[in-house]
């Protein structure tokens, strides 16, 4: 009775093969994905590992398998952002492909970035100064956070609360401004540098401003002047 089962086993599985069939689990049995291949995929991620490169933190790229299918082959596929995306976040790609018969298409993908950033250490009010004491530092993905969240304590330097920021809030720049280092009328030192000399003499703000900002100045002889404001009393003339 074996004998016979194992030869009748034995004639199916030639007739398979006669027929070029495949066993289930076979090798080969599962073509490879196209998208695994796909040009236009690889040159967006690669574009967005060199656009992401400067961020602060660890960037994770993710593309999108497009809906449509893989694009038209293209030799030199030139991925772009379109004005005023974000490098964070759910990423529109756009690809270019030159030729005979150019295209254009999008390419979604997902960008996370991990990285440090700053909260409200307590309650800040308006106009109160921010400084290191201020701030406590949290990890998280920029992707979900505030797009003018605060990822290094340089941007705040000289910076005052603009409105009301609550203690563990994510300290922003649209939150803060510039801590007003002149005010109008107050007088101040117009110093004017060259290469090899420094000049000075006495001027009187026109208006508030912070540093690093410009003002115009009024000298003693009643010439007006554009200056940049170094300081609380000093400011360096624009030539």
């Amino acid at each position: 009775m074996n004998t016979r089962f194992r030869a009748a086993a034995a004639r199916a599985l030639l007739c398979v093969l006669a027929v070029g069939g495949t066993l289930p689990g076979s090798a080969g049995a599962a073509p490879p994905s196209p998208f695994t291949e796909d040009p236009v995929r690889t040159a967006v991620e690669q574009f967005l590992e060199r656009q992401t490169a400067g961020l602060p933190g660890k960037a994770n790229i993710q593309v999108v398998p497009p809906s449509g299918g893989r694009a038209p082959d293209c030799p030199l596929p030139e991925p772009f952002l379109p004005p005023g995306a974000s490098l964070w976040g759910r990423v529109s790609v756009g690809v270019r492909c030159a030729g005979e018969r150019p295209w254009t298409r999008y390419v979604q993908a997902r960008v996370s970035v991990v990285a440090d950033y700053y909260v409200a250490a307590r309650n800040l009010m308006p106009g109160e100064p921010v400084d290191a004491a201020d701030m406590e530092v949290r990890q998280g993905d920029l992707a979900s956070l505030p797009r003018a969240v605060v990822t290094d304590p340089v941007q705040v330097t000289g910076a005052v609360a603009a409105n009301r920021i609550a203690a563990g809030s994510p300290l922003r720049m649209d939150l803060l401004k510039k801590a007003i280092a002149v005010r109008q009328g107050q007088n101040v030192t117009v110093v004017v540098e060259g290469e090899s000399f420094q000049l000075s003499s006495e001027g009187k703000v026109m208006a508030e401003a912070a540093v690093g900002n410009n003002v115009q100045v009024r000298l003693k002889n009643g010439q007006v002047v554009n200056a940049l404001v170094r300081s609380g009393d000093t400011v360096v003339l624009q030539q």
